[in-house]
């Protein structure tokens, strides 16, 4: 169907049926519900919230709800305020050149009333796309009124000769803007109060008044926010009357198990990276990826960092980057086609943790990146003890044991490691736990002989050195029987005071 053109053809199309006439958040409604009939994704790229945050936000779309998202960073607030505006129509008619959108059949401000009143039904109108209807703004102490609701201005005003209370003297600021469309406000809290006070009448009353002056603009506008509850304390906070005319507060988390975290890593990483200037192929073991994604969930218990600041999600798709950017150089170096991430590589990738770690007093003392390599260690013993449950890893442990040791580091070329772990015997059959062959390409053979050797380090079933130098441990696990130092003085086996071991 052909657009209507004047603002004859849109009343004409309007009455027939043929262009629907609503308020934003009844349009947001009624498509909502058509996609829940349709069975359609609705916001395409967020994983992990189909059983808990979409199911709320739905619910606050089909009670015409303003709403606030809350949770800790990294938790894609301001990707799912940005999905909104898919809910609204394709194209919406207003009035051309009108800053606030407005609706040809029914003007709000002086101007366009004007321009109606002039016209009439020949008068032109114009179609505005579903993007430009979302307004966003990052909240910053900075902000004032003025931005947010409007300003007087006097240039104009002394250019058309217009009293400074008239309203055509106004400039609209980017709530008004938002008028016919969505509106949303990131990190609220830092909103200084006096601004936060400014959007009571329009989350109550639906108007808004510039400058003082008895100028009533009845916008139509659906009103989102997202704020961190840690800057209750630390920045700011939302005043209590603003938050009791929010309709619904919904919390957001973080990935609940490690299968979500997994795509969310695997959809927001850039991990294609070849080009016909850079002829290196790339593959990532899942094992790599595993260990990548535990690291966060583990930082997120871990009692060194600070829970109310919560690891952002951003933290295992910079590590992922970094860690494939390390294997990259050294296939690059090493004249290898194929580049394969170890997770020897994730500790060159401690850049791309730390910075994401906001520590407690007991991490702080211990320095970031010696939290950051515990963590990872704690990771790769997570992942590594899931695929090895049920191998038989003595013989591996015992070639150390009886003095071998095995040299190691992340610029290894693939072949010198799958040459020196051929000497430690009952190494190599060990990579069939990351489900690699031994034919498989070199480099994902030595990424999964990385992984036994790291996993038993984790464990501590062997050690390794500063200089990546793994060998047995300093105080191997006994295998006899334990005597206790009051064991009975007459037993030869015993020695007074001490622990002894025997067979």
């Amino acid at each position: 169907m052909a657009l209507p053109t004047t603002i004859g053809e849109l009343r004409r199309a309007v009455e027939a049926g043929k262009v629907p006439r609503r308020r934003v958040r009844d349009e947001i409604r009624d498509n909502l519900v058509r996609r829940l009939q349709a069975g359609d994704t609705l916001f395409p790229g967020i994983v992990g919230y189909d059983d808990t945050v979409i199911p709320q936000i739905v619910n606050a779309i089909l009670s015409r709800h303003n709403f606030i998202l809350l949770g800790l960073r990294g938790q894609a607030k301001s990707r799912i305020l940005r999905s909104l505006a898919s809910l609204l129509d394709e194209r919406l008619p207003v009035v051309p050149g009108c800053e606030i959108h407005d609706d040809p059949l029914a003007p709000i401000c002086a101007a366009c009333r004007a321009k109606v009143r002039e016209a009439g039904d020949a008068m032109p109108i114009g179609w505005l796309g579903r993007d430009a209807r979302y307004v966003e703004k990052l909240a910053t102490p900075d902000v004032t009124i003025a931005d947010m609701v409007g300003d007087v201005d006097p240039i104009k005003a002394a250019r058309d000769g217009h009293q400074l209370s008239d309203e055509l003297t106004m400039h609209y600021g980017l709530l008004p803007r938002a008028n016919r469309g969505i509106f949303a406000i990131n990190e609220l809290p830092d909103l200084a109060g006096k601004i936060q006070v400014g959007l009571f009448n329009i989350l109550q009353e639906g108007d808004v008044q510039i400058k003082g002056y008895p100028v009533r603009l009845p916008l139509d506008v659906l009103l989102v926010f997202s704020a961190n509850p840690e800057d209750y304390t630390a920045r700011g906070k939302i005043i209590t009357p603003l938050k009791d005319r929010i309709g619904s507060e919904i919390r957001t988390h973080y990935p609940r198990t490690r299968h979500h975290g997994l795509a969310i890593t695997a959809q927001e990483a850039w991990t294609e990276r070849r080009h016909r200037a850079h002829p290196v192929d790339l593959q990532i073991p899942n094992f790599v990826r595993e260990v990548v994604e535990e690291i966060a969930f583990e930082a997120r218990r871990d009692q060194k960092i600070d829970k109310r600041s919560g690891v952002s999600q951003r933290l295992p798709i910079s590590c992922l980057e970094n860690t494939v950017s390390n294997a990259e150089r050294r296939a690059l170096v090493c004249q290898e086609e194929l580049a394969v991430p170890r997770v020897t590589d994730i500790y060159a990738a401690l850049p791309s943790i730390t910075g994401k770690l906001e520590l407690e007093y007991e991490g702080e003392l211990k320095g970031a990146d010696t939290v950051a390599r515990e963590i990872i260690r704690v990771a790769v013993a997570n992942v590594f003890d899931g695929y090895s449950q049920g191998a038989d890893l003595r013989q591996v442990i015992d070639w150390f044991e009886l003095g071998g040791t095995l040299q190691n580091d992340d610029s290894s070329p693939a072949s010198d490691l799958i040459e020196r772990a051929a000497a430690v015997q009952g190494l190599l059959e060990l990579t069939a736990l990351a489900g690699v062959a031994p034919d498989a390409p070199a480099p994902l053979v030595a990424s999964a002989i990385d992984f036994v050797l790291e996993g038993l380090f984790a464990l501590k079933k062997i050690s390794r050195s500063d200089e990546w130098t793994y060998q047995a441990t300093e105080h191997p696990r006994p295998r006899g029987r334990t005597l206790e130092a009051d064991a009975p003085l007459d037993d030869p086996r015993a020695f007074p005071g001490k622990k002894k071991y025997y067979n």
